[in-house]
């Protein structure tokens, strides 16, 4: 590991720095400006991956761009640097579980606050010692839990700019000031330490909302790069004795032309091509292809992929960042990072309100200074009730409880939406990209049709096929032998059992040699069979015996049973569905019309990087992109769609890319994950419209000193619940509600 600080050219340098401190669009904007203006530096700063890549002439160096990102009122740390994938940058654990902390700390102090200050037997009961409980509980509340506000709030301030930190930082700072004063003078019983408490709280839990959807958004990377191996077995070859031997070595350590062994089971280490030994290759992970492909002498091979019965040696032709696995996480990154960062709608206003509230709170104090004729007192009471009712409790509602509700309504649906900024693509989305294999298809093979010619029976022929592969470890034989169980097939004994590396397999039922496999193992194929492979939409293997085959069997990947209601939905809510496979043309085409997509949207035979490129080639013909998929091979696409959806059936790597994961195997799930997610976002839109609209029409009440900082609060409070009201409205939304 190094830091990735490498040379672009003679001149320039380059530099990916993890940036701390950010809270919303415009820090990382502010941040970008600033080091834009230094002469010859070229610097993005994105939010959501909280991270800056920077070009600077050799004249600086990163410490000079550190301590302007620094000087700026942020932390800068240079990445580390990974050889198979470039700079990378670790979860962040100790910010994580502070904000954790910080977020029950004041959960649990202002729930004992607000029992204090609005149960009334409890608040009688104590009288003036209930008031003093309040001021020890909110303290460290206001102090410590709200530390991030109140330092955003200042960095912005300095900036003369304002965002929803500056509002909570000015809302709770007033009702814990006017309450302090109130306890310690005496000029008044109304006191707000509970607004203070409360307010603080319900943001932290949406800030720890927000920073656990980023973590998981970043962790698709590492989860990318533990698919490959971790150590290699190669071969170097002795001068002395002239041998070839073994030698296990970390992955760092391959080179380029290096041979290396892999042996049954084990993970290929890096791209290649196959130099000695014939297998089959479970490729799903990485290319989507659902059938094993077979694997010989002189065919190339694919990283992270798995062997399947046979020794295979191979000789490396891209390791490191060039890999086919490699290639894949950095489209992932690419993705992610070009995503837009999202403009929150509180952000932007809150940049013209807080400073709007401010000035409207100092002109009420002086306006009333002159009409009391200099009542101290008098005046500030509706100065603070005017910042009382702007402090943005409902704001701070608005996203986290109709996240809540709508996040936990989606979980009984089998559906998990991973964050606030996810729903503002669902409304807009006009076409759903669907995988095919694990999303529209099971990606299990299973025995699909058993072909016969002359009188042969199709059991006699399944027999005759289960028998024989009963003695492989195919996954296509494990596949026959299953599907002639579920028939009430049993297979027979063998004898003299020959696997055919890369053909097929042999052996002998009582005294008739039978071969199952491709057509050269045989003398004679009929028309009839040959007609079966031709028009197979999965993997067709010849049986038969005395040199001519008599059957044709077939297995597949069938649509799920689902996969057409479910395509039907999609197209009543007014959405356009394409597939994308790795699988060949002929096999895309039958499952696309078994599911009722038109063909013309069908796109066959596409690696990983295609499926990235034919979601950008969507986007940049005008169309918003909801992509469903489930393997590693769909993890760029995932994270490059406006919204990406995955099976939760399907690998890691894919849920943690994609925005929403579909927890049950069930592709219906699709089309209520996007209803719900548009319903759960016109709910949040309502509850700010609210929100900003209760402070629009309440301030100036609160400024001709009609409403006193008691009703204020009380009103306040009363927005907050209407904003918790409409935000559980969610929890009846049902199936194929739009």
């Amino acid at each position: 590991m190094s830091t990735t600080q490498q040379q672009t050219s003679t001149d320039t340098q380059h530099v990916d720095l993890a940036i701390t401190g950010m809270t919303c669009a415009s820090s990382s904007a502010r941040i970008e400006r600033k080091l834009n203006k230094l002469d010859g530096v070229e610097a993005s700063v994105n939010l959501a991956t909280e991270k800056a890549s920077i070009t600077f002439p050799s004249a600086l160096s990163v410490a000079d761009i550190v301590a302007t990102v620094e000087r700026t009122g942020y932390g800068a740390t240079p990445l580390e640097e990974d050889r198979a994938r470039g700079p990378v940058m670790t979860h962040d654990v100790v910010g994580h579980d502070s904000l954790r902390l910080r977020m029950i700390v004041a959960a649990v102090l202002a729930l004992a606050v607000f029992v204090l200050h609005m149960v009334p037997p409890v608040r009688d009961a104590l009288g003036m010692t209930g008031h003093w409980l309040q001021l020890a509980l909110t303290v460290p509340v206001y102090l410590w839990a709200a530390w991030p506000f109140h330092r955003a709030a200042w960095v912005n301030a300095r900036h003369l700019s304002s965002t929803m930190d500056t509002l909570v930082s000015v809302g709770t700072t007033a009702a814990m000031g006017w309450s302090v004063v109130a306890l310690l003078t005496g000029f008044s019983h109304d006191m707000y330490f509970e607004v203070a408490a409360v307010v603080i709280a319900f943001l932290l839990i949406g800030r720890y909302i927000e920073a656990r959807a980023k973590a998981q958004g970043r962790s698709a990377l590492t989860s990318l790069m533990e698919l490959g191996a971790k150590d290699v077995a190669v071969l170097r070859h002795e001068t002395v004795s002239g041998a070839w031997t073994e030698h296990r070595v970390p992955i760092e350590e391959l080179e380029v032309g290096d041979r290396f062994v892999v042996r049954p089971g084990e993970k290929l280490a890096t791209d290649g091509v196959v130099v000695d030994g014939a297998s089959t290759i479970d490729a799903s992970m990485v290319t989507g292809e659902s059938m094993p492909v077979e694997a010989a002498v002189d065919d190339e091979v694919v990283g992270a992929t798995v062997n399947g019965h046979g020794r295979l040696v191979v000789r490396a032709t891209r390791v490191g960042a060039e890999t086919t696995l490699a290639r894949i996480t950095q489209l992932v990154e690419q993705a992610q990072t070009g995503k837009a960062p999202i403009q929150r709608l509180a952000d932007r206003i809150s940049a013209v309100f807080v400073p709007v509230v401010l000035v409207l709170a100092l002109v009420t104090f002086v306006v009333w200074l002159l009409v009391t004729g200099g009542d101290v007192a008098r005046s500030l009471m509706p100065a603070v009730a005017v910042l009382i009712i702007a402090c943005p409790c409902a704001l701070g509602l608005a996203t986290p409880t109709a996240l809540l509700t709508g996040t936990g309504r989606g979980a009984e649906m089998g559906i998990l939406i991973k964050g606030p900024q996810i729903l503002e693509s669902t409304r807009r989305v006009d076409t759903v990209v669907l995988d095919k294999t694990g999303t529209l298809t099971t990606g299990e093979p299973i025995l699909t049709d058993v072909l016969t010619v002359g009188a042969l029976a199709p059991d006699a022929a399944l027999k005759a096929a289960a028998s024989v592969e009963a003695g492989s470890e195919h996954p296509v034989a494990r596949a026959i032998v299953d599907g002639a169980r579920e028939r009430g097939v049993e297979p027979a004994g063998i004898t003299d059992f020959t696997n055919l590396p890369g053909r097929g397999v042999r052996a002998r039922i009582k005294d008739v040699e039978v071969s199952v496999g491709k057509p050269d193992l045989f003398d004679r194929v009929p028309e009839e069979l040959r007609a079966a492979l031709a028009s197979a939409t999965g993997t067709t293997v010849l049986v038969g015996w005395q040199g001519t085959a008599h059957a044709a069997v077939t297995v597949s990947d069938t649509p799920r049973e689902s996969s057409a209601a479910a395509v039907a939905r999609l197209k009543e809510l007014g959405l356009t569905p394409y597939l994308l496979t790795g699988d060949n043309e002929h096999t895309a085409t039958v499952v696309a019309q078994q599911v009722g997509i038109d063909p013309q949207n069908v796109t066959a035979g596409v690696l990983p990087q295609d499926k990235f490129a034919e979601v950008r080639r969507l986007q940049d013909a005008g169309r918003v992109v909801a992509m469903v998929g489930d393997g590693v091979n769909d993890a760029a696409a995932l994270a490059q769609a406006d919204l990406g959806m995955a099976m939760g059936s399907g690998t890691d790597v894919a849920a943690e890319s994609a925005d929403i994961v579909l927890v049950r195997p069930d592709v219906q799930t699709v089309a209520d994950a996007i209803g719900l997610s548009r319903k759960t976002l016109r709910v949040i839109q309502e509850n700010l419209v609210w929100a900003f609209g209760y402070n629009t029409l309440a301030i100036p009440l609160a400024a001709l000193g009609l409403l006193t900082p008691l009703i204020a609060g009380g009103a306040m409070a009363m927005s907050s619940v209407l904003v918790v009201l409409n935000s559980l409205r969610l929890k009846g939304y049902g199936r194929g509600t739009r």
